[in-house]
């Protein structure tokens, strides 16, 4: 299984985990120079050589009409809170040292000589440049904007106000979208079959911003980093960003150690300063043998819903992202008879699942538990047979291979020439 391990240790931005995944690929100046043609006005990539406590990686520049953005991970405001007299809004700052490439150098008394106006652009505003003005993937369209939505909705949630009245600064909308978008193409070219995040390194200490003096990790941070292991230090700084964060949440498949792999490439994305630590993230790409999957069980005991809400309760927690939802009769309180509906999913789909639960059942409680699945490595083939084209799923792993041939399109087959699924079987083996 090809697996992507991204460690953590001294935190994560945006720009040092795209600079960290262009060290893995086999053709960085391709990856830059399609980045570059993307057409984002004014918007320019350069990956440059850096080098930390000895280490040489890569740093991933983004400039904005020739000036590079340095703090564009807090540029969240909703305009009605701001007075707009302090330059970024509510963007933090920061009187720490800790600074990661151009994201975080939060001293904002200086004024935008490059002749940016303080325009603000709305979650609804990103959606368009990103459907209507990139020539990328569909897939790599919902990788970006669900990144954006993670902190458009831990804005929404750390002020009180709806994520329609969270804006974006321009410069700083621009160099997100192209952090945000370098990082989702990345991920989309190297196609790892699982995800695997260190425990984040959160930084220690307070942050200084318009509003007053706030907490490491930033309150945004902590709020996307919820059921994440994160931890502190002896580093004072915000080492996290909300960028970085809502891209590990969002492509993590689990988080946690290492796993035993077979390493055949190593990438280093580096932050602007110096410490006694080497300030990068590390990013490793190799082979792991057998899955461990994590997942999380959710679950609720119910006696007050009739069998066509449960099942239609079922289907829509389905859709939420569940990986398995099945129900098992029980007895409850009053000897009445009940169901328990069971649903597992995984970390990045656990609030959309949580949230269906309490949508379209009754219960007004929900237990979790913390699963390891084990899973087999799956595959899926389509098969020109006598019965037309037919998919054949195939799965290995701890020692055992087998192979089934898709239900459905049987059934279809079956149904358009009269016969039994078992007739079907039979003619196509």
């Amino acid at each position: 299984m090809k697996t992507l391990y991204l460690d953590c240790g001294m935190g994560a931005a945006g720009d040092m985990l795209s600079a960290a995944l262009l060290e893995l690929l086999p053709d960085r100046e391709a990856m830059v120079a399609r980045l570059n043609g993307l057409g984002l006005p004014g918007v320019r990539f350069e990956a440059e050589p850096s080098v930390k406590c000895g280490i040489t990686g890569t740093h991933m520049r983004v400039t904005v009409d020739g000036q590079e953005e340095e703090s564009h991970d807090h540029e969240h405001e909703h305009e009605h809170d701001h007075d707009h007299d302090h330059e970024h809004g509510h963007e933090h700052e920061h009187d720490h040292d800790h600074e990661h490439e151009h994201d975080h150098d939060h001293e904002h008394s200086h004024d935008h000589e490059h002749g940016h106006s303080h325009h603000h652009s709305g979650l609804r505003d990103i959606e368009h440049i990103v459907e209507e003005h990139l020539d990328i993937s569909p897939r790599a369209k919902e990788d970006i904007l669900a990144v954006f939505r993670l902190i458009a909705e831990a804005e929404s949630a750390v002020h009180g106000v709806p994520m329609s009245e969270i804006h974006f600064h321009e410069v700083g909308t621009l160099d997100a979208v192209a952090d945000i978008t370098a990082v989702c193409l990345m991920m989309e070219a190297l196609a790892p079959d699982e995800v695997i995040v260190s425990p984040v390194h959160v930084g220690a200490g307070q942050v200084r911003c318009a509003h007053g003096i706030l907490p490491v990790p930033a309150p945004a941070t902590a709020h996307i980093l919820r059921d994440v292991p994160i931890y502190g230090g002896r580093i004072r700084g915000e080492l996290c960003t909300p960028t970085g964060a809502a891209l590990l949440k969002h492509f993590a498949t689990r988080f946690g150690e290492m796993p035993v792999m077979r390493t055949r490439a190593l990438g280093y994305g580096m932050g602007k300063k110096d410490f006694e630590a080497a300030n990068c993230v590390r990013a490793l790409l190799g082979d792991t043998g057998d899955a461990v999957d994590e997942v999380f069980e959710l679950s609720c005991n119910i006696d007050d819903m009739t069998g066509e809400r449960i099942a239609f309760a079922v289907e829509r927690i389905f859709e939420a992202g569940a990986v398995d939802v099945y129900t098992i009769p029980i007895g409850m309180k009053k000897s009445r008879p009940g169901v328990l509906l069971r649903a597992m999913c995984h970390l990045s789909e656990k609030e959309a699942v949580i949230r269906a639960f309490f949508r379209h059942t009754t219960t007004i409680g929900l237990r979790e538990v913390r699963l390891d699945r084990y899973v087999l490595q799956r595959t899926e083939e389509t098969v020109s047979t006598p019965a037309g084209e037919i998919r054949r799923k195939k799965v290995s792993g701890y020692g055992t291979e087998r192979s089934k041939w898709e239900y459905e399109d049987l059934a279809a087959a079956a149904r358009a020439r009269g016969l039994s699924l078992g007739e079907i079987e039979e003619e196509i083996k």
